[in-house]
């Protein structure tokens, strides 16, 4: 994977396995490790347990692929350094700013469908 994936650019709302290990250029047992591994990337399951990840997860996944296969942490290093990154102040407030960036995209596209 040499660009990073933009949140922004992820439109559906949930991607297969298959559609996220392409994106990572992984093979998808690497994701279902990563999943056992990091418990900040859940998934949801259809009926029949087919893994649905959402832009959230992926770009969970983004920061272990970063920390992993870029960077070069172990396992224990990432764990260590996204829980360290999740305790900061500033990814809560741009974490909030994203959020708020993201409804007001709803709400826009809410509004123009009611007229």
């Amino acid at each position: 994977m040499n660009e990073q994936i933009q949140e922004s650019k992820l439109t559906k709302l949930y991607y297969s396995i298959g559609d996220v290990a392409k994106m990572f250029d992984v093979n998808a047992s690497l994701i279902r490790f990563w999943e056992k591994e990091f418990p900040s990337v859940q998934p949801k399951k259809n009926k029949k347990g087919n893994r649905l990840f959402s832009p959230k997860n992926i770009m969970e996944l983004q920061r272990i692929y970063n920390l992993v296969k870029v960077d070069g942490h172990t396992l224990d290093g990432a764990k260590k350094a996204l829980k360290s990154k999740s305790s900061t102040p500033t990814s809560l407030s741009s974490n909030s700013s994203e959020v708020i960036n993201k409804l007001e995209q709803i709400k826009s596209k809410l509004i123009a469908l009611k007229s």
